[in-house]
């Protein structure tokens, strides 16, 4: 296979993954956060008699389901790909990235799949009770699911609690808990599942919005308004919470993701945190990947605190990562170059391992599985060209941050004010509110997705961080196949895309059935 041919499949199949994950996560998001509303507005009926609660419920119940059905079509074509396009990622992990997978497939799937055929379907056939316990497995299920999932995507971003298994090539799972409860896969999950029930809140006042624009069903959009409001707060102040945590975690673990979010070239103690900034080309710095932020406006110190809540802490920049440095913890990190030969001694040492195994030669096998110990923490370096491949696309990553967290901003100003115009009844007067609220719906969407291309293209070039680089990770298939599914995938997810939107759209113009004389 020619350099071309192999570049051309290692870009395709991450265009094609990267493609297939934005689409999933346009559905994730709101089925998460609204089977929370559901469960709260059934609750509040079932206590309170309100019909308008029941009423509000059924509306937003079919928007949940349109929404649930097509992001399992998108998901199931996601996970199909660890095998058709990542199968060396497979091979090297799937002990311990398949367990979580099976997990979320074989019981939290399951039981959000059964409950939420009982929660829609089962009205006036099974007890109010039974429905409502059904609704709150439903938000149970899907929360559950999304731990797995989250799991063992936090496990190759910081792999823990495993050991490599060097007569087969693969990672071996030795301490589930470690992998469960590692502070990576904490952070991921909380911050992730609040993230989404902050867009949840946004969506259902921004539809909840334009019915008081359209001064229809006022009393339902008021009451959604409060409840998706107060919801939203505390879900955006979790998610400002965990993505402190966050930050933290990815200062130990993932120092040059840190790097790229902030365009920081030289480290140094007392790091400055920049607020905006233009990451510019400098043809004096070392690397063409390397960016210099140009018209930056920066809080002084602040980027230490943020790392180890001590404002004088020394942060590393891509060039500190490059050279070898010591943490603020005091812990020494090698020089990207000789961490890379490290891992190819690591390489040529299972080489040895699995001969001298094969010839019986046992001195020479343990030797060379000392050797391979000693170095395995830099085995996948030992596939890279060149030290310049460990730096992340910085512009983009760079940028994606800042959005996301402007963005995180808005909406709670958005949560604030709409509870507070809600509250007072002010329909007639501040309708700058209604369509803030309307605005804030799309950039929800957008928010989240900048979120996942912090963590995702961030770690680059790592689809496991140190351990095996994305150009190994692949199957050695033909990169017209990967094209022609690629294209195939783009189009039927924009169709479904398409589909749902017009669904959501006509479902939300019906509005809720009631009768009440609210119009």
């Amino acid at each position: 296979m020619t350099e071309f041919t192999t570049t051309s499949l290692v870009e395709w199949s991450r265009w094609q993954f990267a493609m297939t994950a934005i689409y999933h996560y346009m559905f994730v998001p709101l089925t998460l956060g609204l089977s929370f509303l559901l469960a709260l507005m059934e609750t509040m009926w079932f206590r309170t008699g309100k019909i308008e609660w029941l009423h509000a419920e059924k509306f937003w119940m079919k928007l949940f389901a349109i929404n649930f059905a097509i992001g399992i079509a998108t998901g199931l074509i996601l996970e199909f790909q660890f095998g058709s396009n990542w199968s060396n990622y497979s091979w090297f992990v799937g002990d311990i990235f398949g367990a979580p997978l099976a997990i979320e497939g074989l019981f939290a799937f399951f039981l959000e799949a059964t409950f939420f055929a009982v929660m829609f379907f089962g009205w006036n056939k099974v007890s109010k009770r039974f429905h409502l316990t059904s609704t709150w497995m439903v938000f149970i299920g899907s929360n559950i699911s999304a731990l797995w999932i989250l799991v063992a995507n936090a496990w190759m971003q910081n792999p823990v609690g495993m050991e490599f298994n060097p007569l087969t090539a693969r990672n071996e799972m030795s301490d589930f808990w470690a992998v469960l409860g590692s502070p990576t896969a904490m952070n991921k999950f909380f911050h992730t599942v609040t993230s989404a029930y902050t867009l949840s809140s946004c969506f259902v006042i921004g539809v909840s919005a334009w019915f008081i624009l359209k001064k229809k069903h006022l009393e339902f959009a008021r009451k959604s308004i409060l409840l998706a409001s107060v919801f939203g707060f505390f879900s955006i102040m979790i998610t400002m919470f965990t993505g402190d945590t966050s930050a933290q975690n990815v200062t130990r673990t993932q120092p040059m993701k840190l790097a790229a979010m902030e365009g920081l070239n030289k480290g140094g103690h007392g790091a400055d945190l920049t607020i905006i900034g233009i990451p510019s080309k400098d043809p004096t710095l070392p690397s063409d990947k390397m960016r210099t932020i140009k018209y930056s406006l920066s809080v002084p110190n602040m980027l230490s605190f943020l790392g180890y809540h001590d404002f004088n802490a020394f942060i590393p920049g891509i060039e500190d990562i490059l050279n070898g440095y010591t943490s603020h913890e005091g812990k020494n990190y090698q020089s990207v170059e000789q961490r890379m030969n490290n891992g190819r001694i690591a390489i040529e040492a299972l080489r040895t391992y699995k001969q001298a195994v094969e010839d019986q030669n046992n001195t020479l096998a343990d030797e060379s599985l000392a050797t391979l110990k000693a170095n395995y923490q830099d085995f996948g370096y030992g596939y890279l060209t060149s030290p310049e491949e460990v730096i992340p696309p910085i512009s983009l990553v760079f940028y994606s941050f800042r959005i996301m967290v402007g963005l995180g901003l808005l909406f709670l100003l958005l949560f604030v004010t709409s509870w507070w115009f809600a509250k007072k009844r002010k329909f007639d007067k501040f309708k700058i509110i209604p369509y803030l609220a309307i605005f804030c719906v799309p950039c929800a969407y957008i928010a989240s997705q900048c979120g996942w291309i912090v963590a995702e293209v961030g770690r680059q070039p790592w689809v496991v961080q140190n351990l095996m680089p994305t150009n190994i990770a692949i199957t050695r298939i033909a990169s017209g196949w990967v094209i022609t599914t690629f294209w195939m995938f783009a189009i039927l997810f924009t169709l479904l895309l398409i589909a749902e939107i017009g669904i959501m759209f006509s479902q939300i113009k019906k509005g809720p059935k009631t009768t009440d004389n609210e119009q």
